[in-house]
């Protein structure tokens, strides 16, 4: 999709961060806009602002996790527009707490918007943008869709799932011959509200030595990244027909850690943590 001009493109968890600049991006290369949210207030705001500067937008408050939600919200985009282009599955949470003590709750909280939530966008999306005859289905994973960490064992299984997922799909389009294809993008540290708003057990502070607001403090230091910029940056995977978009530099240096030192890697991140957590004593 070299041209988004007048391309009808829905964005989930558009309310703030990646996906409230997304949004703006969007509208400013001339699509047709989609929003949703859980926090219908905030993309309400985020579509008002829109509207005031003419440009085509409709918003409603979304719980990704809910499949039929899912599916009568997408009903209503091709209603309104009677086309989708681009779905950007972007709406995510967080959770740090260890394998051993991560209740059932909170695993399926997060698998339910990270991973089932982009899978429900994607599929119930697919067939319009089919119909359509030209589209682009991008699906937000991220570092630690590249690398596992403590404490973040439902994260990496959520992302590395939206990443084989999106991988596994893309070659399915390409093998069918559309003119349809998806991106996994992979972002560093943003700063957005996501550590913020994480949940956070209890189990962290053994872990790491910190208790979890000093988590928190010490994992938005890592963030280096302006939703902007991760915005700017998926649109020109989107252009270009990326298969993996690395965002920021500490993406770029993840990746090719992993790639040079796939089990290496995960000895120094033991190593470091221990660092840290007597350092923070």
């Amino acid at each position: 999709m070299k041209s988004l001009k007048d391309r009808v493109a829905v964005v989930t968890g558009a309310g703030s961060g990646i996906g409230r600049a997304l949004a703006i991006e969007l509208s400013a290369a001339g699509c047709k806009l989609a929003l949703s949210d859980i926090n219908e207030a905030a993309v309400k705001q985020v579509a008002a602002q829109l509207k005031e500067m003419g440009r085509p937008v409709i918003a409603d408050r979304l719980d990704v996790a809910d499949r039929d939600a899912f599916y009568a919200y997408a009903d209503k985009v091709q209603a309104h527009y009677g086309q989708v282009n681009l779905i950007i599955n972007n709406a995510g949470v967080a959770l740090g707490s260890t394998v051993e003590n991560t209740n059932y709750e909170d695993f399926e909280w997060l698998m339910g918007i990270n991973f089932w939530g982009v899978v429900y966008g994607t599929k119930a999306f697919l067939p319009m943008i089919k119909q359509a005859g030209e589209g682009h289905i991008v699906n937000i994973s991220s570092i630690f869709g590249l690398i596992g960490v403590p404490t973040q064992s439902a994260y990496n299984a959520a992302k590395f799932a939206v990443r084989g997922f999106t991988e596994s799909l893309r070659m399915e389009l390409e093998l069918e011959g559309v003119n349809i294809s998806c991106t996994s993008v992979h972002p560093g540290g943003i700063k957005t509200n996501i550590a913020k708003n994480a949940r956070m057990g209890s189990d962290v502070e053994k872990m790491t030595g910190m208790d979890a607001e000093k988590s928190r403090q010490e994992f938005e230091k890592l963030f280096r990244t302006t939703p902007e910029e991760a915005a700017a940056t998926i649109i020109k995977g989107i252009r270009g027909n990326k298969r993996r978009v690395l965002i920021g530099a500490d993406a770029v240096a993840i990746d090719s850690m992993q790639r040079l030192l796939p089990t290496t890697y995960q000895r120094l991140m033991v190593s470091g943590q221990k660092m840290l957590a007597k350092r923070s004593k």
